[in-house]
């Protein structure tokens, strides 16, 4: 006799970056040993493709998440993470004042929004003629690179896969990105000056990214700090 099927709760949510609103289950005890495989690998190449996984199971494969901005992916498998396991984390945070003193506190993960600077663009402009459109690093990007993060050594990489188009008032010329090669978008990235450069990392420093602020106080000096998490690696202890 074929045993009884338990009924899985769905629930919705909307997707940062367009609005679009999608529905998700929690994770199944199949796809959290996915998860915790990963982890026990220490390999973040193989945690991040577990994520992509879980979510895409967890909405019923009818999102591309390759394609997805990798903060709508955090977004996303922080709410599953919630409704599976439990919405409040439980962290250790160190205090600001000493640098050493270190208090619990609880995180509810429903209420981690993912927050965008108010000067965020995707247009940059290098020259008064010429400029470049980007977009936001997909989940695909960091895993194909093996990058998990945007640090100084990668940015260049980095940036070079996130070149939508580039313009050119003058030739009233526009190229696509994925049109040219890795080495032709790294010649043009070389090409620029400092301040160019700079104004580019701006879209990365300033782009969507999860973000919750916590107010604690160091049980030593009494002295309350405002500690920002931001990043789905801040939200889990």
């Amino acid at each position: 006799m074929a045993l009884p099927t338990i009924n899985t709760p769905t629930y919705e949510l909307e997707v940062p970056s367009t609005g679009e609103k999608i529905k998700y289950r929690p994770f199944l005890v199949k796809e959290e040993k996915i998860l915790l495989i990963a982890m026990e690998s220490e390999d973040s190449t193989a945690i991040t493709q577990a994520i992509k996984e879980i979510c895409n199971d967890c909405t019923f494969n009818k999102l591309k998440l390759g394609d997805m901005p990798m903060f709508d992916v955090e977004y996303l498998f922080l709410n599953i993470r919630a409704k599976s396991v439990g919405e409040v984390s439980e962290l250790t945070l160190r205090c600001p004042d000493d640098k050493e003193t270190t208090v619990p506190v609880e995180i509810n993960l429903t209420e981690i929004q993912v927050e965008v600077a108010d000067d965020h663009t995707n247009k940059i402009e290098l020259t008064d003629e010429m400029g470049v459109y980007m977009k936001y690093p997909s989940i695909d990007s960091f895993v194909d690179t093996g990058i998990v993060d945007v640090t100084p050594s990668n940015m260049l990489e980095i940036i070079a896969a996130s070149i939508s188009q580039i313009y050119d008032k003058k030739g009233e010329e526009v190229y696509e990105a994925k049109d040219s090669t890795k080495k032709e978008l790294n010649d043009f990235l070389e090409q620029l000056n400092q301040k160019q450069f700079i104004e580019i990392q701006k879209f990365f420093d300033t782009m969507p990214k999860l973000k919750h602020v916590v107010t604690i106080e160091n049980p030593k000096t009494k002295v309350k700090s405002d500690v920002i998490l931001q990043g789905l690696g801040d939200f889990f202890g």
